[in-house]
């Protein structure tokens, strides 16, 4: 849906009312607790049975941005098949992992769940290459960029309440769903920098640990899983893999313990081990830099990122990444999809541009009032991939196969 207006917060930001809730366990001296959380933009009256992290999840949860992720590529369009993951089971596979590297480190379970779970809400149709090519259309309306987008809609698009736009979440929440790759230096989206004079977000340091957690954990998910769907759309095989960084050693160990196995069998005893090692790794540097860290704000103010990756297994993972590059996502099949899936958005937004009457009567009425191609960039940014296919040939009477 469109903007609306939002009347000025009544009180400053950055304040909880009413009772806050500590989930139960102790968090360690560096976690973000919610008795200290910095607020909310609007003031509200906070739960008496849920932190305040919890509740921002369970918004996130119910968000229309939320369920359109179920059709939203991952690496294949959604048509290909039922088994490959979307951006919301990629989503929920990174908070299961960040929500566990919490739990170990005695760092707010909630929190790192919220901001795992928020990371790939602003991504467009068709994963990175939807992204790409809606980056190329607007660069004279300053581009696309996911995470500037996942921002808006969490403080603007979303419209789920009376008294604001937004979803109105905690200033912990907000942090780390920008910076959870870490600091933000040099030209700053606009959307960021804009929300950003509002609540300063500390942009240019890391966020808390949380959010450094469910960082982590999205590298750790997706290597893990788009080996597990590589090999089930036979872009590579077992035999390729056996030579593959850092995957290659954990191939070798399923095949002598095991034999031959079936597919599903050999992928699950291949993952669980994989993601045994990248996630012991994490824990054991993590620990080790947190040795006298004696709250989150020192953990902000670090200068480094306190999650992390030893160098030696980090760099095999890098290695592994290129090679899914390589086998995957350039392989021919992917590549000619993606192509198609560019050519869809590209000529979407060219069309809403040159014709704003061809949006749906809300956004066509506040296109009348903005930067021309604001609009249309938000309402293609939130499509699902077969919306947009059906956008495609409910605007040029055509139907276009990916």
């Amino acid at each position: 849906m469109a903007e609306t207006n939002t009347p000025d917060s009544p009180h400053p930001p950055g304040r909880l009312l009413g009772p806050v809730v500590s989930p139960p366990g102790t968090h360690a001296s560096y976690a973000t607790r919610p008795q200290t959380s910095r607020g909310r933009f609007y003031p509200e009256n906070e739960s008496a049975t849920r932190s305040c992290y919890s509740r921002d999840r369970d918004r996130i949860i119910h968000s229309s941005a939320f369920r359109r992720l179920k059709h939203k590529t991952q690496v294949f369009v959604q048509h290909e098949g039922d088994y490959y993951r979307t951006r919301l089971t990629h989503s929920l596979e990174v908070a299961q992992l960040a929500r566990s590297l919490a739990r170990t480190l005695t760092a707010d379970e909630d929190l790192a769940e919220t901001v795992a779970l928020a990371h790939d809400l602003g991504h467009t149709p068709f994963g990175h290459a939807g992204e790409e090519a809606l980056d190329v259309v607007t660069k004279d309306i300053g581009g696309f960029d996911h995470n500037a987008h996942a921002l808006r809609l969490v403080t603007k698009l979303e419209h789920r309440y009376a008294d604001f736009d937004g979803l109105n979440l905690t200033w912990e929440t907000l942090e780390g769903l920008v910076k959870h790759n870490g600091p933000l230096t040099g030209p700053l989206p606009g959307p960021i920098a804009s929300f950003d004079k509002r609540w300063p977000l500390e942009l240019a340091t890391w966020p808390g640990l949380e959010a450094q957690l469910a960082a982590l954990a999205d590298d750790i998910a997706y290597v893990s899983h788009d080996i597990d769907d590589g090999l089930r759309a036979e872009l590579f095989t077992i035999p390729d893999l056996i030579d593959a960084p850092l995957a290659g050693d954990h191939v070798k160990g399923v095949l002598e313990r095991h034999g031959k196995l079936e597919l599903s069998r050999f992928i699950g005893e291949l993952i669980r081990t994989l993601m045994s090692e990248l996630l012991e790794d994490v824990l054991a540097v993590t620990r080790g830099n947190l040795q006298g860290m004696t709250s989150a704000a020192q953990v902000r103010a670090a200068g480094r990122p306190m999650a992390a990756f030893s160098p030696p297994v980090l760099a095999r993972l890098k290695a592994l990444k290129a090679f899914q590059m390589q086998k995957m996502y350039r392989h021919p099949r992917v590549t000619a999809s993606m192509t198609r899936a560019q050519a869809v958005v590209t000529d979407l937004y060219e069309a809403f541009v040159a014709d704003p009457g061809l949006l749906p009567p809300d956004w066509a009425l506040a296109a009348r009032n903005a930067v021309p191609g604001t609009v249309a960039r938000d309402y293609i940014a939130g499509m699902t991939d077969r919306f947009a296919l059906a956008e495609y040939g409910r605007v040029f009477h055509t139907e276009i196969q990916l």
